[in-house]
C-alpha cells in the first residue's frame, strides 16, 4: 500500500504525467446530456476545494505588465532562445540546458558551457518558470525571467560572452535580426538592446506552460484523475508537503532552507551568495513539481537521480 500511494504521490506531484490507460481515459469523459452522474466522494470533493485553494488554476499565459507580449515580441524571443551564436564558441544556446524537447532540462547533474567546463548548480526546467513568484535561480536573485534571461549569456562558465555589448555587435552582425528586432520592438530607434534581448526572450518563456489532468481536476473535473492518484494527492497534503510546494506552479513561491529540520550537507551557501546574510545560508527557491517525474535529477547540485529517494529526503530534511 505504501509502495501504491508513493507511486500516486510522485505521479500527481508531477502535475504532467503521461496520459492514463484508456480505460481511465474513458472514465475521464464528461457524461454526455441525459447520462445520470455519480456523485462525487465528499473526500475527493474536499481535496478538489484543498487543491484549488492551495495551488489556483494555471493562467493561460503568464504576463508580465512590464513586458506585454506580440507575436512578433515571442517570435523574436523563440529565436533567439535557440540560437548559439549568442555564446562565445557559438554553439551554446539557451536550449542546450534548457532543452524543450526534454521537458526543459538537459537531464545532467549540472551543464557543460562553452568550453565544456560545467557549472556548480543543475539546470531546472524552463517550463512553468515564469510563474515562479520568488525569483528565478536557485537563489532568486533575479525577479523574472525577462532579467534571467540576460544573466547565463555573460556567464564566463556558460554562455561566456564578455559583454552586453559584444552581444549587441553580433546580433547586428547577423542578417535578420534587424527586421526582427523591428517588428517585436516598433517605434524604437533602436531595438536591438541588451535589455530588449531579455524582455524577447522573456516574452516567449512566459509561454512555455504546460497544463495536465492535475488542472481539470483542480478545476472541478474529479474524473480527471485516478483514484490512486487522488490518494497520492491526499497524501501530499497530509505530509505537509504543501508548506512549500504552493501555487499553479506547484512552487516557485517561496525561498526555502535546505535541512530545515535536519541539516544537509552541502558546500553550497544559496542565497547567502548573493546577500552575505547569515540568515540567507543553505537557503534555495522551492522548486517547481510540474513535469517533476521528467526533469531530475534533483536538487540544487542534481545530485539525486531517483525521485521516491528525494521525496524520503525531504521528508526527513524538510518536515
Amino acid at each position: 500500500m505504501k509502495r501504491a500511494a508513493l507511486s500516486a504521490l510522485l505521479c500527481v506531484a508531477a502535475a504532467g504525467c503521461p496520459a492514463p490507460p484508456d480505460s481511465a481515459k474513458t472514465a475521464s469523459e464528461p457524461a454526455k446530456t441525459g447520462e445520470r452522474q455519480e456523485p462525487v466522494d465528499p473526500k475527493v470533493a474536499e481535496a478538489q476545494m484543498f487543491a484549488k485553494a492551495i495551488y489556483g488554476e494555471l493562467p493561460s499565459e503568464a504576463k508580465n505588465a512590464n513586458n506585454p507580449q506580440t507575436p512578433a515580441k515571442v517570435a523574436l524571443g523563440k529565436t533567439l532562445y535557440y540560437d548559439g551564436r549568442l555564446s562565445k564558441s557559438g554553439e551554446i544556446s539557451c536550449n542546450s540546458c534548457h532543452q524543450l524537447d526534454k521537458f526543459g532540462v538537459d537531464a545532467e547533474p549540472t551543464s557543460p558551457g562553452h568550453t565544456g567546463e560545467r557549472g556548480t548548480r543543475n539546470s531546472p526546467t524552463v517550463y512553468n518558470a515564469a510563474l515562479h513568484e520568488a525569483g528565478q535561480f536557485w537563489d532568486a536573485r533575479e525577479p523574472d525571467v525577462e532579467a534571467q534571461a540576460k544573466g547565463p549569456i555573460l556567464n564566463p562558465v556558460e554562455m561566456g560572452m564578455a559583454s552586453a555589448e559584444e552581444v549587441i555587435a553580433t546580433l547586428k552582425g547577423i542578417a535578420g535580426y534587424a527586421e526582427l528586432f523591428k517588428q517585436a520592438f516598433p517605434g524604437e530607434a533602436d531595438p536591438i538592446t541588451y535589455d530588449n534581448v531579455g524582455k524577447a526572450i522573456g516574452a516567449f518563456e512566459r509561454t512555455l506552460l504546460t497544463p495536465a489532468r492535475f488542472d481539470k481536476f483542480v478545476a472541478g473535473d474529479a474524473s480527471a484523475l485516478t483514484p490512486e492518484e487522488i490518494a497520492g494527492m491526499q497524501l501530499f497534503h497530509q505530509t505537509g508537503c504543501t508548506q512549500c510546494h504552493t501555487g499553479p506552479a506547484l512552487g516557485g513561491n517561496a525561498i526555502k532552507k535546505l535541512g530545515d529540520r535536519e541539516a544537509w550537507e552541502t558546500k553550497d551557501l544559496g542565497r547567502y551568495e548573493v546577500t552575505k546574510q547569515d540568515a540567507d545560508k543553505y537557503m534555495f527557491k522551492v522548486p517547481s513539481l510540474r513535469n517533476v517525474t521528467r526533469t531530475g535529477p534533483y536538487l540544487h547540485d542534481g545530485s539525486i537521480s531517483d525521485l521516491g529517494e528525494m521525496v524520503k529526503l525531504m521528508a526527513k530534511h524538510q518536515l
